[in-house]
């Protein structure tokens, strides 16, 4: 039914027949906009039809959309209008589950409007980002070699007065010793343990001795470190409305069904394989 459907839009965007509109000052949801032998379809139906479109139809021009829209429904009408359009008991079932579907998303769209609110976004920015501890971050420079009295000899030469970035690019083995052995600015966890344990023991400017990880030796320059900057609110606006938005849903789910009397048949009493049968609403 949804690929008939689908059809028929594409031809009824394809055929582009006008349609006298009345003005848009007079027009409501109920205003009736055709008939079709005695059936009334109004603009509400339109609306729906409309805010249901695909991406790439939403782009275009209500006055296109509008024949468009017109054409569908009316095919639509007079298909079902038919003898062999009866409601049968796969219409049925599947307009139950979209009614049910629709009450839903509508009760979801009321309780999202009243969770995300503009001082409930602020007040949970602060708690996360503003109020809390901020990480610090840190930029250094390495230089991996392959044992630890290669990474002794060089932490010698560090503090005998040798240039750390040019001692990199001459004897580093990593994939930083072309670029002086910089790493750039990096958090917690964005390093394997051990070094940044020995990066967050270093003040700045201070060389390390010889560190062991699973990719050789390190000998560790601390050049810099900060304390990381809180994200401005638009940058994170999203993310918070989508944090309020699932847990007022799930509170308030979680409310009903707990209330609710649910009876539900044992997975291990059927056969879950009917599942896949279709054709039983056919019976």
């Amino acid at each position: 039914m949804t690929n008939l459907i689908t059809k028929l839009s594409a031809s009824a965007f394809a055929l582009m027949l006008a349609l006298p509109v009345q003005a848009q000052d007079t027009l409501t949801a109920d205003s009736v906009v055709a008939t079709v032998n005695g059936t009334e379809i109004t603009l509400g139906h339109m609306l729906m039809v409309r805010a249901s479109l695909p991406d790439q139809y939403q782009q275009l021009p209500d006055d296109v959309l509008w024949d468009g829209i017109m054409d569908q429904i009316v095919q639509q009408t007079v298909l079902s209008q038919q003898d062999s359009g009866e409601e049968t008991r796969r219409v049925r079932v599947a307009l139950e589950n979209e009614r049910r579907a629709l009450m839903a998303a509508q009760v979801i769209e009321g309780l999202v409007s009243s969770a995300v609110t503009d001082d409930a976004v602020q007040e949970i920015y602060e708690q996360t980002y503003l109020q809390a501890e901020q990480a610090e971050e840190f930029n250094a420079s390495h230089i991996l070699v392959e044992s630890e009295e290669e990474a002794a000899a060089i932490v010698d030469e560090l503090n005998g007065g040798a240039d750390f970035a040019e001692v990199a690019r001459a004897k580093s083995t990593g994939p930083s010793g072309p670029n002086g052995g910089q790493l750039g600015w990096f958090a917690a966890g964005m390093m394997v343990p051990e070094f940044q344990t020995a990066v967050e023991e270093l003040e700045v400017g201070a060389i390390s001795g010889p560190v062991q990880t699973q990719f050789g030796w390190h000998v560790i320059i601390l050049n810099e470190k900060r304390t990381k900057e809180a994200p401005a609110l638009d940058a994170v606006r999203g993310e918070i409305e989508n944090q309020l938005s699932q847990q007022a849903v799930t509170q308030k789910i979680d409310e009903l069904t707990n209330a609710a009397e649910v009876t539900r048949t044992a997975k291990e009493e059927v056969d879950t394989s009917v599942l896949s049968n279709i054709g039983l609403l056919e019976e």
